[in-house]
């Protein structure tokens, strides 16, 4: 009687802090997620009518989307925390069962659930006893979906309080996403042409299992959610009653001038921060994984661009670099005409360019080149994304949690997980065209790209700390109020959003949530397999094209990317009073 009152009471605080925070960009955001999922629901739904096996493939897709998606997106929903229910003195397993039931309540269950209805659709077309089935197993593997997802979050968590364990869990992810992003090459290693038969046995698949007849799947997802649900009621005993530890002593920062402390400050919190170690592993070993994983089949063209993949990585990661120190913002706006964006710039190039340098030439070496290109693409990168990260933490800032204020959740750095992830997508487009210009260079002139890269880098530095610097200097005591309240004043980019009319807010979020697609994959990506004769790749069109039309193709597809930013900027561009 107990459990389910404190279950019911926590389901309910939750769908109360619901109805009151669907509003404004957030609602919006919620929306638009919540069509894409449901039609990502409805083509897996469409599965069940024509091919088990694609069906389970599906469900696996959707397991590894609920595990991965809130460890690389700010820890997930986490509307009620743990922390609110300290003082309660509830059980572990009762406050375990009573987050597990409000964690069904929100839009991602929702959508799950309707992609679940596979499930019974499989069962119905067996017969009635399959159908009858399929209601428990659908029951039990959304279950398996939120606890391995809530167990996730948990251990990462747990990492996050070591260095040891920060570096290993990023080492992990980044590995596991580079894997993700070069399936293809197990499919073609492994001589593989329709979905591997293990995949129907992984915990995804078992309700699957269940319906088919295989009766013991059914008992496996019982046993299966109630082992989670104890190991992550332990994970929430040390979670609620953990404490950060404290930083090792250090010999005390000395600096000459005012941009000398902002560098010592700032490599100091790069090796202090668990966080910011965990984001610099993950790129580390993201950029190392997939660079090496075409190995496999015997191709080693992708490892000179570790470098660069690094470099973008790491701008992606660093995104939000002034959201995440907090209030520690009100520093430099109580100093007048005083900018700290130079400095950054520099301890980020001193954290982050010999990580890029060492891989390139150590990588480079072992191939024999392309030199000019790797080289041509390093220093423009390196250099964008040091004008870049600045310029769009500046512009595109989104409240972060101070440090030392941070939940037990490590991950959970901002309470804007949407606005997070876009900003990192964001900076990994504009990153990437940063380079653009020299890469081109470098495989029609050789030598000279590099030329070009690194005065391309050298501006794209300059320029954008720039605007960066004046960015801050005027808007100063705005950004901290944005900081101290996450309410931007009615002059700022989110004022506008928010006057734009739904078909527009829409618009923008489809501009600016799928402008990466032909921009990368479809265009630069396709580009560099086409140069390097590797046609009929996976999902990139211009390797299926016409020899005449594969370059084309691939720059239309890259226009079209460009584009579709540029409407998105261009539609939420403060207009002039009238």
């Amino acid at each position: 009687m107990a459990v389910a009152l404190t279950t019911l009471t926590m389901a309910r605080m939750k769908v109360a802090i619901l109805r009151h925070a669907f509003r404004g960009t957030r609602a919006q955001t919620a929306s638009t997620g919540a069509t894409l999922g449901s039609l990502l629901a409805a083509g897996t739904i469409y599965l069940a009518f024509t091919d088990p096996d694609l069906l389970a493939a599906a469900y696996a897709i959707w397991l590894l989307g609920w595990i991965l998606g809130p460890v690389f997106m700010g820890g997930g929903d986490e509307t009620l925390r743990p922390e609110y229910f300290t003082m309660l003195g509830l059980p572990p397993r009762r406050l375990a069962t009573g987050l597990l039931v409000a964690a069904f309540v929100g839009v991602a269950p929702l959508v799950s659930l309707v992609a679940l209805a596979g499930l019974p659709v499989a069962g119905a077309l067996i017969g009635l006893p399959n159908a009858l089935v399929a209601v428990p197993a659908t029951v039990l593997q959304l279950a398996v979906f939120v606890l391995l997802s809530k167990l996730a979050v948990a251990v990462v968590g747990q990492a996050l309080r070591t260095r040891s364990g920060a570096i290993a869990s990023g080492m992990l992810n980044g590995a596991i996403l580079a894997a993700l992003g070069q399936i293809w090459i197990f499919f073609v290693a492994f001589g593989e042409t329709g979905v591997p038969s293990v995949v129907r046995y992984l915990p995804s698949g078992w309700g699957l299992l269940a319906v088919q007849g295989e009766w013991w799947a059914l008992g496996a997802l019982a046993l299966l959610t109630l082992l989670l649900l104890g190991a992550w009621a332990v994970l929430l005993g040390r979670r609620a009653g953990a404490r950060q530890p404290s930083g090792r002593s250090r010999r005390p920062m000395t600096a000459a001038t005012a941009n000398g402390a902002i560098i010592a400050k700032e490599l100091r919190t790069w090796s202090r921060d668990l966080v910011r170690t965990h984001q610099l592993t993950f790129a580390l070993s993201y950029a190392v994984c997939f660079a090496a994983v075409p190995l496999i089949v015997g191709w080693n063209g992708m490892l000179p661009y570790a470098g660069p993949i690094f470099v973008v990585m790491a701008a992606a990661m660093a995104a939000n670099q002034y959201g995440a120190d907090g209030t520690a913002l009100w520093l430099t706006v109580m100093t007048p005409g005083a900018s700290d964006v130079r400095g950054r710039q520099l301890a980020w190039l001193a954290a982050q360019a010999p990580v890029g340098v060492v891989l390139t030439v150590a990588f480079t070496s072992i191939t024999g080149g392309p030199w000019p290109l790797v080289l041509a693409l390093l220093a423009a990168l390196l250099g964008g994304a040091a004008g870049l990260v600045p310029l769009i933490s500046v512009y595109g800032l989104v409240p972060g949690t101070d440090p030392h204020r941070r939940a037990g959740n490590p991950l959970r750095t901002s309470e804007d997980d949407s606005g997070l992830t876009g900003l990192a997508y964001l900076t990994l487009a504009l990153v990437l065209v940063t380079g653009l210009p020299a890469a081109l260079v470098a495989l029609r002139y050789g030598w000279a790209g590099v030329a070009v890269g690194v005065l391309t880098g050298a501006l794209c530095a300059w320029g954008f700390g720039l605007l960066a610097e004046r960015r801050l200097r005027a808007q100063g005591p705005e950004l901290l109020d944005l900081m101290r309240t996450g309410r931007r004043q009615r002059a700022s980019v989110a004022s506008r959003f928010d006057q734009l009319s739904t078909t527009q807010r829409a618009l923008v979020w489809w501009c600016f949530g799928f402008g990466a697609i032909p921009l990368v994959p479809q265009g630069i990506l396709a580009a560099f397999f086409v140069s390097s004769d590797m046609l009929r790749h996976s999902w990139f069109l211009a390797t299926y094209m016409p020899s005449g039309l594969r370059y084309p193709v691939a720059a239309g597809f890259v226009l079209l990317g460009l584009a579709m930013y540029g409407l998105g900027l261009w539609i939420i561009k403060p207009r002039p009073a009238t």
